[in-house]
């Protein structure tokens, strides 16, 4: 599956943002990117608005617009809220699970670790980043010495980085538990996921 391996920076300046975590050119240059500088740009449309908080959440979780479409369309099949719901769907993916777990740096560190084997899910060797986890799935890193060195290091890294309420973490064994679904209040997207639900229904 294609990934956007482009300038993050310029995406993160573009929405005004940390997308990709923090940056400190992004600090020093808190206005859009283009020849222009901080010129103040022209007022957006409902739609641009519609279309720029959907490109958050679909850069923010590392998917390509088809998969991400696919995730609207499976949350409006479901009871409940639908903007909440897609939150949901995208915070309970395995790749963003062992990103909060701190089995990887980054969401993309993530998913290179589950599609090169270092991850399991109950047991059972699991390469599908998208894979959907649900409530009492045990995640762990495999016991191996390349697994565990890699699990090793992304831990240190990620530190000063907590781990969600709804995830249980123990460090020593490389194991991460998913309590519970998230509520809407401990998501805090980097969108307005309305706005996406939105733009989609249009």
């Amino acid at each position: 599956m294609a990934r956007y391996t482009g300038p993050r920076v310029r995406i993160s300046r573009r929405f005004g943002v940390p997308i990709f975590g923090p940056s400190k050119y992004l600090e020093r240059r808190s206005y859009p990117p283009g020849v222009h500088g901080p010129k103040s740009r022209r007022k957006l449309t409902d739609y641009a608005m519609g279309l720029g908080e959907k490109q958050k959440l679909r850069y923010y979780y590392g998917l390509m617009e088809r998969q991400f479409r696919g995730v609207y369309e499976l949350a409006l099949k479901r009871r409940g809220v639908t903007g909440e719901t897609m939150l949901q769907i995208l915070e309970t993916r395995l790749d963003n699970v062992v990103y909060n777990l701190g089995f990887g740096t980054t969401r993309a560190a993530a998913r290179q670790m589950i599609a090169h084997g270092h991850i399991r899910v109950n047991g059972r060797k699991v390469n599908i980043p998208s894979y959907a986890l649900k409530v009492n799935d045990v995640i762990d890193v495999k016991d191996t010495s390349v697994s565990r060195q890699l699990g090793t290091k992304s831990m240190e890294l990620s530190t000063n980085r907590p781990v969600p309420e709804w995830l249980s973490l123990n460090k020593d064994a490389f194991k991460g538990i998913v309590m519970r679904i998230p509520s809407r209040q401990e998501i805090q997207p980097i969108a307005n996921e309305m706005a996406v639900v939105e733009f989609y229904s249009r």
